[in-house]
């Protein structure tokens, strides 16, 4: 496990540099509970299937989807900050990608473990925990096998129901990750796996409580809900 801690400019530049000399970069501001922050992701993911070998692909069929901010996660990240108190509690977010929501949870006073199964999308976790100036631990996971014997008070995840095969591991992970009487917050784009994904999770004595939010950025609108999970 990393800890990520609030740095000088010149630390902040070496980590900017390393990146900058393998990735095509973009740096986009947003406003989360009026402060303002800034986050570090890759222009275009698709540039990045060329990193990934044909061996890579059939042992994980991992694709890049890491790389990029997606409404989801914006909008999960607004939920946090606007209406979520998460001050003093111990949170994991799982599938985080560049740490969007990590990086606000540990904002408004979290205790954050930020995973992903990609170890360069932790790399750009710990760029925007630097660059936020937030406090946050971040570790590698596979949903498919979780080894964290730690449980948490809240699970966040973004985005993260894209794939029919990924469903029953992901409520298998967070069962395992909460404590019990944590609270799993997912935001999905409306995705129909996400209906498969709730009766799944029913299956498993967690009782669901959907959101309704949009998110809009530019000429883009996108609906998301925002699924809390409780064990029955």
């Amino acid at each position: 496990m990393e800890i990520v801690k609030g740095c000088d400019g010149s630390e902040l530049q070496l980590h900017y540099k390393a990146l900058e000399a393998e990735y095509d970069l973009a740096e986009t501001s947003y406003s989360f509970g009026a402060h303002s922050f800034s986050f570090l992701s890759v222009r275009d993911s698709y540039a990045l299937l060329d990193r990934i070998s044909p061996e890579e692909f059939i042992k994980d069929e991992q694709m890049p989807y890491w790389a990029e901010i997606w409404p989801s996660a914006i909008t999960l990240s607004s939920f946090i900050a606007d209406e979520l108190p998460v001050e003093g509690l111990r949170v994991v977010e799982i599938g985080s990608g560049v740490g969007m929501a990590s990086v606000v949870a540990a904002w408004k006073g979290a205790s954050v473990l930020a995973t992903d199964y990609s170890l360069e999308a932790l790399r750009f976790v710990r760029y925007n925990a630097l660059k936020n100036r937030v406090l946050l631990d971040s570790e590698r996971l596979d949903w498919r096998l979780v080894q964290c014997s730690e449980q948490f008070d809240l699970l966040f995840a973004a985005d993260v129901l894209y794939e029919r095969v990924n469903l029953l591991p992901i409520v298998t992970a967070i069962d395992k990750l909460l404590k019990p009487d944590g609270v799993a917050y997912l935001a999905d784009p409306r995705r129909r796996l996400a209906e498969q994904f709730l009766e799944l999770a029913a299956e498993n004595n967690f009782s669901i409580t959907p959101y309704q939010r949009k998110y809009s950025g530019g000429s883009q609108t996108v609906a998301v809900n925002i699924y809390k999970m409780t064990r029955q």
